[in-house]
């Protein structure tokens, strides 16, 4: 059991083998859900881990805050963000994150579709300063393991509705391009063309958000692929979403409108603005639900 644990100090195997012990607990502590107050005492006075070199370290609160997104304890991320929020989205020492340039903490919230995290950590994002609040929302992952890819792009490559909507109404550029020179529209097109058509409803919902964001002279890779192959992509999109994509027509009235209204709302009021905008519930773009 994780509280059974005790930590002898010294070096060499023994070391390394209560290093990994105590760290396991901690793993299983935060995965079965106990309660915050025991958390904090574990990382703060029992658990290590060992580094590379030989270096034993205690949890810092960003290491704590990846575990809480893998097992989606929100209780936990929440008390990190609040009392911790600088630290908490920290880089992670090098056995949690191969790229020690950047904090992954945002593209692993939308890997394991922890909307309510990640709603969490924007919220603390938007209380840095401007030059590091861009630096954590367009992040750019490592380009040998991640493909230089932002969390708009993962977002668009596992088709989470919710978490692309929320990093676009927090200010995530649509424009940034992976290693590949692949903008978020592109990696989402690839993932619509992929036979057979699954999860179609939420790839066309993923695709009606960026419109209201994406700038309307976008230079994105798929473009040309649209124009040749022209009635499979009109099958695929629509007659609508297909003419303004390769700019045979401007965007629908209602986008355009939409585009203006969600301008209206500052980051800092975002989503929850949007129960305020002067529309009928059905055409709100997503029913996020997040302060509960």
């Amino acid at each position: 059991m994780p509280w059974s644990v005790q930590w002898v100090g010294g070096r060499g195997a023994q070391s390394q083998k209560q290093c990994k012990k105590s760290s396991f607990a901690f793993y299983q502590a935060v995965r079965d859900l106990l309660p915050v107050w025991f958390l904090e005492d574990m990382r703060t006075m029992e658990v290590f881990h060992w580094e590379d070199g030989g270096k034993v370290s205690v949890y810092s609160p960003s290491e704590a805050l990846l575990y809480a997104l893998v097992h989606d304890h929100q209780p936990y991320a929440r008390h990190l963000l609040t009392k911790f929020p600088q630290s908490a989205l920290a880089v992670p020492s090098q056995s949690f994150s191969c790229c020690q340039s950047s904090a992954p903490h945002l593209a692993m919230a939308v890997r394991y579709n922890r909307v309510h995290v990640l709603f969490r950590i924007l919220k603390a994002i938007q209380a840095f300063p401007p030059s590091d609040r861009a630096g954590h929302l367009d992040r750019q992952g490592c380009s040998r393991v991640e493909g230089g890819k932002t969390a708009l792009h993962v977002a668009c490559e596992l088709v989470r509705p919710e978490c692309l909507f929320l990093l676009l109404g927090n200010g995530a550029s649509p424009c940034l391009r992976d290693s590949a020179g692949n903008t978020p529209l592109d990696t989402l097109l690839q993932q619509i063309s992929h036979a057979p058509a699954a999860n179609m409803r939420a790839k066309l919902l993923c695709l009606d958000c960026l419109f209201f964001f994406v700038p309307q002279d976008l230079q994105f890779a798929m473009k040309q692929q649209l124009v040749d192959n022209r009635q499979r992509w009109q099958d695929l999109l629509g007659e609508n979403r297909f003419q303004c994509l390769v700019g045979l027509a401007p965007p629908s009235l209602f986008v355009r409108a939409m585009r203006v209204l969600i301008r209206t709302i500052s980051p800092e009021h975002f989503p929850e603005a949007l129960d305020d905008l002067p529309l009928p519930h059905f055409l709100k773009p997503l029913d996020l639900k997040l302060e509960s």
